[in-house]
């Protein structure tokens, strides 16, 4: 099994969604935001998991405001982690973890969520488990570095998903990750759906999750690659399209060049959601998404974060 690194940056409540971006566009991955509010937040949605909180824990995070991320603890694992903090000036400090500690911090605190109106999203081994009226189940093995669905963006790009979707579209998941949104994609009534990401390790991961939820080689791809640099990958996507959706829950820095692009794979009524961008730039990717033939259809917000829906053509 291997050992890993959990990393911490301090930072402040204010700070902390700009402090992400910046981990994010470093390289850092599956990162996990924690301040006061967040986990206050926590507790009253899953209160019936418990019967009472140690007022210590309450103590302890009070004020609380930090970004953590994961990587192997090893020369790999730290060049990764001394890319992802370069020019970040803030308090670091790293833990190591066995990979039985993940595992167990997994299964002990992660539950069952439900997203949007129809999406319910669940760890592998609450499978069996009800699940409500009227939700289709994500089922998901929370690996260290991927995404589960909890942060806002996610939930964002989610709800939108599930709006604009109609039966038996194709979707193609940009810097698809766990493969979290093509999956549910697929679970609410697509016919099919690609997945690329920049990080090959989420290959086997999204793969993995697909078969978790009953789907097939036949109507699930995933791809490594870079889509702004890789002209190959580009020529494949154009291939496999046109698609009815286009997802990326990304950051605006990838979203603002990826724009110019985008039309290349929508079908001709076909509709872009992305997230991952901070509520200051929101305006920014929107003018780009303008600027590129989008017609924006929809915008959504919840905790400092924003998504876009936009539609193909004038």
């Amino acid at each position: 099994m291997n050992d890993w690194l959990e990393v911490t940056v301090e930072t402040t409540d204010g700070e902390m969604d700009d402090l992400a971006a910046k981990l994010t566009m470093n390289g850092a991955e599956g990162l996990v935001l924690e301040n006061e509010a967040d986990f206050k937040n926590f507790l009253e949605q899953n209160r019936q998991y418990w019967d009472y909180v140690d007022d210590a824990l309450l103590e302890r995070m009070r004020g609380v405001a930090r970004v953590k991320f994961y990587v192997t603890d090893d020369d790999a694992g730290r060049a990764q982690m001394a890319q992802a903090l370069a020019g970040i000036d803030a308090p670091v400090s790293t833990v190591p973890l066995k990979e039985e500690d993940w595992a167990y911090g997994w299964q002990k605190y992660y539950q069952p969520m439900a997203v949007g109106e129809r999406v319910y999203i669940v760890p592998e081994w609450e499978r069996g488990k009800a699940v409500p009226e009227g939700r289709k189940a994500v089922y998901l093995n929370p690996g260290l570095t991927f995404g589960t669905g909890s942060h806002a963006s996610t939930q964002l790009c989610l709800g939108l998903l599930e709006k604009h979707l109609a039966p038996g579209d194709a979707v193609l998941d940009l810097g698809c990750g766990s493969g979290i949104l093509s999956i549910a994609a697929m679970n609410l009534g697509a016919s099919r759906a690609l997945g690329v990401d920049i990080d090959p390790k989420s290959v086997d991961v999204a793969y993995e999750n697909a078969a978790l939820n009953g789907i097939g080689l036949s109507s699930y791809t995933v791809r490594a690659g870079d889509m702004l640099s890789d002209k190959k990958l580009v020529e494949e996507l154009e291939q496999a399209g046109p698609f009815r959706m286009v997802l990326a829950n990304i950051v605006a820095d990838v979203i603002i060049p990826l724009s110019a692009q985008v039309e290349r794979f929508l079908a001709p009524d076909g509709v872009f959601i992305c997230s991952g961008i901070i509520d200051t730039r929101a305006e920014e990717v929107a003018a780009a998404l303008k600027g590129n033939g989008l017609t924006i259809l929809e915008r959504a917000e919840k905790d400092g974060w924003c998504a876009l829906a936009a539609e193909a053509g004038a």
